[in-house]
């Protein structure tokens, strides 16, 4: 749906995943066409620095969705290279100018404090980038609220 939205509206969109969980072809086939229409682009790329380069914004999600726990471990495998940390952060180029923003839909698992990461350590994204100054996750939690009330009151009336 990130996907699909960035393309109507015109933005350059790169998902970056491994080659495992790429999204399907024909899904990536009608964003394509989308942003072709809107002036953006859709790129897949499975090297996280390369994907992030001139980034204005990172976007993350949690790695195992509720129902997914059969398959932790392996998805914490799979996933640990594509971790948002400083580094990352620093390889969009934006970081001195003020130029990005980190966003995740939460939970995140960004310290030791769960169950899950009290000895793994952080999973998505890092502590340090989860409580840095362009992380807006907090303010991206409250316009869900604001739009969730929105959308209750339409369908009530």
């Amino acid at each position: 749906s990130l996907m699909r939205g960035c393309a109507q509206v015109g933005v350059h969109f790169v998902n970056c995943t491994p080659h495992s969980l790429r999204p399907a072809t024909r899904l990536v086939e009608e964003c394509e066409a989308l942003a072709a229409e809107t002036g953006g682009s859709i790129t897949i790329e499975e090297d996280p620095m390369t994907a992030v380069s001139d980034a204005n914004v990172i976007y993350s999600d949690v790695w195992v969705s509720m129902g997914e726990e059969d398959v932790f471990r392996e998805r914490v495998e799979l996933l640990r290279p594509y971790q948002i940390n400083m580094d990352l952060m620093r390889a969009t180029g934006h970081i001195d100018d003020g130029q990005v923003i980190f966003l995740h839909c939460l939970p995140a698992f960004h310290d030791r404090n769960t169950d899950f990461t009290h000895e793994m350590g952080a999973l998505e994204v890092t502590d340090d980038v989860f409580e840095a100054e362009f992380s807006k996750v907090f303010d991206l939690a409250e316009n869900r609220m604001h739009t969730i009330k929105a959308i209750m009151v339409a369908t009530l009336q």
